[in-house]
């Protein structure tokens, strides 16, 4: 029988009989703000901020509130089932945690704890190539659990080639690809603290334990932190990629590609020229391009243009279970789940991020059977208005 994520309601009340009430809220919007209180003000800034004055993380947020739900009545939802078939692989509900580097600023046990919450679940978890922990040690913490890798694409082709191998070798099993992050952007929050945590030598463990970046280096990461920090800047990432480029992944990586920043169709169809597997419609959670059209705006003309030959999955903006349904209905076929899991990271560690997901998706089971729905395959753009 398939799983029940709205039940955690009911473990809630049951809970409540003792006198006892969630460490953390229920309503996923009310996290930020606490992280905002129990953290300084160089990583709040970092995960919560966005390009210039924070205008498309704001634009991804009304996107999605400007769509509303059509409840459909007396449809039969007593059983549902929340599971979907995501780039072959079997997954219990369409979600995955995004890729988001340098969790060691927000929690001690940074994307071991976040990982391990995911494996708890059956949720994919992506991890960031800007990880503060190796991809091996994630590998470890998470047994055989469904697990994906997020590349920043390096200057230096054999550290690309490097980090392919390690993944591989230690069971992730999608490549997820970031192309909107060649150059950091202008980010006010960052700059006024001159908040940076790469040089300092945070969120570079892939690196500084890379066989190929160290080679670059006269000595060991931690005989002269400074010039591998140096190293790590001058290699990160590379402007001057451009889309023949991506035949060099495929030769190295034999399972599926996506490609995450997607927003303009024409790049979808590039993207499925290239013989890639899929995209995620994203703009980095506004983190990239102050003005940008919000992710939600992009999803449902680029699901028109690729959505039989890709899988489209999207993130930026998703905080609750009605966001996740509403981007469904606009064409995704599963979304990445960003600072919200961060936010549980941070104000609890590992049971943080799993009352996330459990929140996330009790709320999005109870949204489809109150929509009208078992199943997420059946939610489309008629159980939508407010689209124009």
């Amino acid at each position: 029988m398939a799983r029940h994520w709205a039940d955690f309601q009911f473990e809630i009340y049951l809970n409540g009989m003792t006198g006892a009430v969630p460490r953390l809220p229920t309503d996923l919007t009310r996290l930020e703000e606490l992280t905002e209180r129990r953290l300084g003000p160089g990583p709040v800034g970092y995960v919560a901020g966005g390009a210039g004055d924070g205008s498309t993380v704001r634009a991804n947020r009304a996107a999605l509130e400007r769509r509303r739900i059509v409840p459909r009545m007396l449809r039969d939802v007593h059983e549902r089932d929340l599971a979907v078939e995501i780039l072959g692989r079997a997954l219990p509900a369409p979600l995955a945690l995004a890729p988001v580097g340098v969790l060691s600023i927000v929690h001690p046990e940074a994307e071991t704890a976040a990982a391990r919450a995911a494996a708890a679940h059956g949720v994919p978890y992506i991890l960031s190539s800007a990880s503060s922990t190796p991809i091996e040690q994630v590998a470890e913490a998470m047994g055989d659990a469904e697990r994906w890798f997020q590349l920043y694409w390096s200057k230096d082709r054999e550290v690309t080639r490097s980090f392919l191998g390690r993944a591989r070798a230690s069971g992730f099993t999608v490549l997820v690809v970031t192309l909107d992050t060649p150059m950091l952007a202008w980010r006010p929050r960052d700059l006024d603290q001159a908040y940076l945590p790469f040089l300092h030598g945070v969120g570079t463990a892939n690196y500084f334990s890379d066989p190929a970046f160290r080679a670059g280096l006269a000595k060991p990461p931690h005989e002269d932190p400074n010039a591998a920090v140096l190293h790590f800047v001058s290699l990160f990432a590379d402007p001057g990629k451009t889309w023949p480029d991506l035949a060099f992944l495929r030769e190295n990586w034999d399972g599926p590609i996506v490609l995450k920043g997607v927003l303009h169709p024409d790049d979808a169809r590039l993207a499925a020229d290239a013989g890639m597997d899929g995209v995620v419609v994203s703009n980095h959670g506004g983190r990239q391009v102050a003005g940008s059209v919000a992710a939600a705006d992009a999803l449902p003309r680029i699901a028109a243009a690729v959505g039989e030959r890709l899988t489209v999955l999207f993130d930026s903006g998703i905080r609750t279970g009605d966001d996740v349904f509403k981007a469904l209905a606009l064409g995704a076929r599963a979304v990445l789940l960003g600072r919200p899991y961060v936010y549980g990271l941070a104000l609890d560690g590992q049971p943080g991020v799993e009352h996330v997901i459990r929140c996330l998706l009790a709320e999005f089971d109870l949204t489809l059977a109150l929509s009208g729905h078992a199943t997420p395959t059946t939610v489309g753009a008629a159980d939508l208005t407010g689209a124009d």
